[in-house]
């Protein structure tokens, strides 16, 4: 893979980057902790039912082996309404791969040879998880049950304005099944002691996993300690604790303060932490001669699980991009027996702004308008359906900057007319778009320590996307001092109380933290402090939330070809040209627009869940079955940006670099994919026997 930039990206390396690549960074699973026991789970081998006999005697005499946890001697746990902490809490089986025990040995060898011999008897009941659109699971989620759900919306008179336009697009887009993969597998070590319980845990919010753990355990929260210095990936899938944390610490109750170890295998991490469900997505769009919108539908049905709701909706993409006066947005669910879905790289928007802007291409093929074209007819000048101003909307400039880079004007609008060999050659383009969010609460505490240095502490957890540096670069700044004279500490809850490591909103969120910090400490201590003056304080509510539309924006070119006789895929080049507010560190912001841009080339082409309906399992769980694009996948992708100074979206003007690169990627993929060949897929991922039919 290369990647072509404003020359080299200026910026700090990575804080953390020399013990990274010598292997002294120390992850979850890594950390020395003295006389360890190991964990190995028990998962059931039926998709509905429940669990009617345990046999563990065979297990129990296994040189080594400590424990046969099972929901039959399994502690009681305080129900907080989360099913998949409630682990071994009763014996109803409602997904395959459900954690219905653990066998706990000296070493992780003893513990797995042991689980195989333990006997478990099931009653099988019925299941269903074939996701479809049938009223038997179909059901519309209460918006009203949770403050990230959005209810339907109905404007105008969308049939009557898609009878009367000139130009009209009708078309279903269906995204699949895909798991989140981080390199760094789920892995935890769990340990009592007088004090409490200390948990070495890969999680995306130190404090959110104390502040659910807690109470499920019955204990104060601040008898739980959980640290996570480094996290090799998450992509949301480490935003929850997930059942496997809580059956670790079950365990480790019985073992009289010896720690327990569990790391997921990559199989079990298929199971049990969470999946980007599929989506089955109608979007209806009506223009008229001009090609300016006059109606736009978009239809979502996502799957959930009966075991644990989870809504990401998709179709809430269409509520603000682009202007039409009259429109309409459902999202609704279909609950089967399979494990809980859960946040997975930019969840709505990725799935959502596949289907809008697939849709778009359609629309401006039919109207004979260029793409780049049609979207800026459609720029609103407000918010479409909240009328807010909206705080910064580049937009345009990322469009006009990136068809300029790429070359778009040389294109020839007719799909299939460019081969090169046996190679059918086509570019596409699609928008992109991402909620700027902010999430209050955070703190973090300044110490003058002497001589002009400083210690920054917050309790925020870097996941790879090099927090560490960004926030030492803002407290510098902040403190007027050069970066080398702040220490910065992150990752536990020793620290100050940090929000979670998602949404894209961790710079914006613990940046402005940091930032208000430094401002308190100054205040409280001036220029000159002594050694050991200190300050605590965080960001207060942002007065412009409310007032103003927030949204990170981006154009994505695409450069495909498709082999005219195996259809085989390839994207030689990609140019992404995004507006996201003020780049704090250019060096670690270039890396994370190129890594969503090609987990969006991997989404389009190759990521792909296969559930075999009959069992209820994924049969692809493993990186054999399960294809990630890798270097060979990929090619040129090029990044830039747009010089964004945006007052309104937070104390630093960062709006959120994390998800918005896998935004609209797939879409251009798809849209270019049409262009070279003329055949329109509208099916995830893009596979050869797609473009033979």
């Amino acid at each position: 893979m290369t990647g072509a930039t404003r020359a080299t990206p200026p910026g700090p390396e990575r804080i953390e980057g020399r013990a990274k690549v010598t292997g002294t960074a120390r992850y979850a699973f890594e950390h020395p902790v003295a006389d360890p026991l190991y964990l190995h789970p028990l998962r059931a081998t039926i998709a509905r039912g429940r669990v009617t006999s345990v046999d563990t005697a065979a297990a129990e005499r296994v040189d080594g082996v400590r424990l046969v946890l099972t929901p039959h001697n399994a502690e009681a746990l305080v129900p907080i309404g989360d099913p998949e902490l409630a682990v071994l809490q009763s014996d109803e089986i409602a997904f395959r791969g459900q954690l219905i025990g653990a066998v706990v040995a000296e070493t992780q060898e003893a513990a797995a040879h042991a689980a195989d011999l333990v006997g478990i008897r099931y009653e099988r009941m019925a299941h269903d998880s074939d996701f479809r659109d049938d009223a038997d699971v179909v059901y519309t989620p209460d918006a009203d049950a949770s403050p990230m759900l959005s209810p339907d919306l109905e404007l105008g008179d969308v049939d009557a304005a898609l009878a009367e336009a000139a130009f009209t697009v009708d078309a279903t887009y269906t995204t699949p099944t895909e798991h989140h993969n981080p390199l760094e597998p789920h892995a935890v070590i769990a340990a009592w002691d007088d004090d409490g319980l200390t948990l070495h845990d890969s999680n995306q919010g130190s404090h959110l996993v104390r502040d659910l753990v807690a109470p499920l355990f019955g204990v104060d929260k601040e008898r739980v300690s959980v640290i996570s210095p480094h996290v090799g990936g998450a992509f949301g899938s480490k935003g929850m604790p997930h059942g496997h944390v809580a059956l670790t610490a079950l365990a480790a109750r019985h073992t009289a303060g010896r720690p327990v170890k569990y790391a997921l295998s990559r199989t079990q991490m298929f199971e049990l932490v969470g999946y980007r469900p599929p989506t089955r997505q109608r979007v209806r769009l009506g223009a008229d001669r001009e090609g300016r919108l006059v109606a736009t539908e978009h239809d979502s049905l996502e799957q959930t699980s009966r075991f644990k709701q989870y809504a990401e909706q998709s179709a809430s993409a269409s509520r603000e991009m682009y202007t039409s006066p009259n429109r309409r947005v459902t999202n609704r669910l279909a609950a089967l027996d399979v494990p809980a879905p859960t946040w997975m790289r930019a969840p709505g928007e990725a799935g959502g702004m596949y289907a809008l802007e697939s849709a778009m291409d359609e629309l401006a093929v039919r109207a004979g308008i260029d793409p780049v074209e049609l979207r800026l007819r459609n720029e609103p000048e407000v918010a479409p359906v909240s009328g807010l101003p909206f705080s910064s909307r580049n937009l345009p400039a990322c469009l006009r900057e990136g068809a300029e880079r790429f070359g778009w004007h040389e294109r020839d609008p007719r799909p299939g007319v460019r081969r090169e060999g046996d190679w059918l050659v086509g570019t596409g383009v699609a928008a992109s778009s991402f909620p700027s969010l902010f999430f209050p609460g955070s703190l973090a505490t300044v110490r003058h320590e002497s001589g002009g240095n400083y210690r920054v502490e917050i309790g925020a957890v870097d996941i790879g996307t090099g927090s560490r540096t960004a926030l030492t670069q803002l407290a510098a700044e902040a403190l007027e001092v050069p970066v080398e004279a702040v220490e910065l500490r992150l990752g536990s809850t020793e620290q100050p109380h940090a929000s979670l490591a998602g949404g894209s909103a961790g710079t914006a969120s613990w940046g402005s933290t940091v930032v208000e910090a430094v401002r308190a400490f100054r205040t409280e201590h001036g220029h000159d402090p002594v050694a050991g003056a200190e300050t605590t304080a965080g960001a207060g509510k942002n007065p412009d939330a409310g007032e103003y539309a927030m949204h990170s924006y981006g154009a994505q070119f695409a450069e495909v070809r498709v082999n005219a006789d195996t259809g085989e895929v390839r994207v030689p080049r990609m140019l992404g040209v995004f507006a996201a507010g003020r780049i704090v560190n250019p060096r670690t912001a270039h890396s994370q627009f190129r890594g969503g841009m090609t987990m969006g080339i991997s989404m389009a082409l190759h990521e792909h869940s296969v559930v075999d309906e009959r069992f209820g399992h994924v049969v692809n769980h493993d990186l054999a079955g399960y294809h990630i694009a890798g270097n060979a996948d990929v090619g040129s992708v090029e990044v830039d940006w747009i010089d964004e100074h945006d007052p309104h979206v937070n104390p630093v003007g960062v709006k959120g670099i994390g998800e918005i690169g896998i935004v609209g990627t797939a879409a251009a993929i798809g849209n270019a994919a049409h262009h070279a060949t003329g055949v329109r897929v509208r099916d995830l991922p893009l596979t050869p026997e797609k473009f033979l039919r």
